[in-house]
């Protein structure tokens, strides 16, 4: 029963469903992000032999942890539905009990008259059992046979925290928020002071070949706009914008952007491949060309911290796989995504540091089209380049947004019989998420320090950690409630079923939180190499666009 009374308020309002082919696209929007910009000079400072082994282990080893999350989302929804169908049992039972009674001889003709009706006149005639309960027992056990191969499927949206508190102990579940907390927050934080960063910059400078940006960085006292509206003024005018924009989606399912997410993949894959396609036409023009070394032990760290979180979109499954209408070839429509990422990110990669000067790539790999004439002199092209921030994080804040606000209501929500009332669910909830990062962002837009700890530390603890313990417990706690034989049927259960598999991932994310203190203890020790270019400025080593703060302005 406390089981029972902890998952009560599991969420099964997914909304409108989708098709297989619109949650390709949510998961492609989600995963891909800017930190695929930063990668090229992370690749030229490892080496491109390193670069392509890397990208395809942490590709590997973020697809079987979504398998397990998919797999702990299967059994959250068959143990939600097998003690919905205990509790309705027990009310079935209780309101037979009465049928089954002995029944008392009458005593008068009046009585024998009325019971008549409903039960036999003696007591030595009526049967053991009784036939009409033992009937529906009967039915009832066919039933529950027949819908064994369908009790795992994925109806209810089960976020991450609601797994927490099915699966974990009080100390794990209290570990699984503060760390999923610390990332999400963190996560929006970056996107909130990012975008209009991106676009304040875009705004307040010129980017036609015919001004050459200068190597002085601006200040945000410099006047932007007229005679009064500084840089500053302008970053907090387009936050603002911001959050009016893409704000309001907080308060409803992510499947409300639909038609943002169909738009900005489109950008996003359009600014890829002209990406590539400029520097194929780069390399094949050109007579001379660099020659990126194979292999330098130096810049693997900082490879790896960079690289480590590019697949990440464990912590949105629930809300992007729930609605998608047909489910049965959820881990072939993941592969698919990971293997078309995969590409686009070998590509864009082995183009860059084939047509540029490996020591003068940049750490935002877009300045390349945007301070230089060298590839393209066509300014609303690079323009265009200029604002894949805006599209790219413009889609994903409202993703984590929803995220964050359902593991809030999961986390509150624990010990909870009755559903919260309209203002708390639907306006108090959606204001947690979103008001806290966006305060930071109107104070400061320099958040590096911050996001470099919890992105790597907390980001590591989600995207690994967390999915290995929950799919341990979950299968665990499977076979004690379902049954071994059912627990066995999950159509959604992990290709990799050895528990093996789960300590491969346990130790690969200790790998990573060993890498990326190395990587911290590099930068902070140093210069991290930005002299010599084999190691990434350390502020560019951790999350997508914690990156971005750090950079001195390419715009004047």
């Amino acid at each position: 029963m406390h089981l029972l009374r902890r998952t009560k308020m599991a969420d099964s309002g997914t909304g409108e469903l989708y098709s297989p082919t619109m949650g390709f696209i949510y998961i492609f929007n989600l995963i891909v992000g800017t930190g695929a910009l930063t990668m090229p000079k992370a690749f030229a400072a490892a080496g491109w032999a390193a670069g392509v082994a890397l990208i395809f282990i942490l590709a590997f080893m973020s697809y079987l942890s979504t398998t397990f999350v998919v797999e702990v989302m299967a059994i959250a929804n068959a143990i939600l539905r097998h003690r919905k169908k205990e509790s309705n049992s027990q009310n079935s039972d209780s309101e037979n009990e009465d049928y089954a009674r002995p029944v008392q001889r009458p005593k008068s003709n009046t009585d024998v008259k009325y019971r008549s009706v409903n039960s036999t006149p003696d007591e030595e005639n009526r049967p053991l059992l009784g036939t009409r309960n033992l009937g529906r027992k009967y039915n009832r056990r066919n039933q529950d046979i027949a819908e064994n191969d369908n009790i795992f499927n994925i109806t209810e949206r089960v976020e991450m925290g609601q797994m927490a508190d099915m699966f974990f102990n009080n100390v794990g579940r209290t570990l699984f928020y503060f760390c999923i907390a610390i990332y999400l927050y963190g996560d929006l934080a970056i996107y909130a002071a990012a975008v209009p960063k991106t676009l304040r910059d875009i705004a307040c400078g010129n980017l036609s070949c015919a001004a050459i940006n200068s190597s002085a960085s601006p200040k945000d006292s410099d006047i932007c706009w007229g005679d009064s509206v500084s840089r500053k003024d302008a970053y907090r005018i387009f936050l603002g914008a911001f959050v009016l924009v893409l704000g309001p989606f907080t308060f409803f399912n992510v499947q409300k952007t639909k038609y943002l997410q169909v738009g900005t993949s489109l950008i996003r894959w359009v600014s890829f491949l002209i990406m590539i396609v400029l520097t194929i036409i780069k390399i094949s023009s050109s007579d001379s060309h660099p020659r990126p070394k194979a292999f330098d032990v130096t810049g693997v760290p900082t490879l790896f911290g960079v690289c480590v979180y590019s697949f990440m979109c464990q912590h949105s499954l629930p809300s992007l796989v729930t609605p998608i209408k047909t489910k049965g070839g959820l881990s072939k429509l993941m592969a698919a995504d990971y293997v078309v990422i995969l590409v686009f990110y070998l590509l864009l990669c082995v183009t860059a540091i084939f047509a540029f000067d490996n020591a003068h790539l940049m750490d935002m790999y877009t300045l390349n089209f945007q301070d230089s004439c060298e590839v393209t002199d066509v300014t609303w092209l690079r323009y265009f380049l200029g604002l894949f921030p805006v599209f790219t994080l413009g889609t994903s804040f409202p993703i984590i947004a929803v995220t964050l606000r359902n593991n809030l209501k999961a986390m509150l929500s624990c010990n909870r019989v009755r559903p919260y009332p309209f203002l708390v669910d639907r306006i108090l909830f959606p204001l947690l998420a979103i008001v806290p990062p966006v305060a930071v962002a109107f104070v400061t837009n320099d958040l590096t320090a911050l996001v470099g700890y919890t992105g790597s530390y907390a980001g590591s603890g989600v995207q690994y950690i967390i999915p290995a313990c929950l799919v341990l417990m979950a299968r665990r706690e499977a076979c004690t409630v379902l049954g071994i034989s059912t627990a066995t049927k999950n159509g959604h259960r992990s290709l990799f079923r050895r528990r093996l598999w789960i300590m491969i991932l346990l130790l690969w994310a200790l790998v990573c939180l060993v890498l990326v203190t190395v990587n911290h203890v590099v930068v902070e020790s140093g210069d991290g190499g930005r002299g010599n270019g084999t190691l990434l400025h350390g502020d560019w080593s951790w999350m997508e666009l914690k990156n971005y703060f750090s950079r001195e302005s390419h715009v004047v």
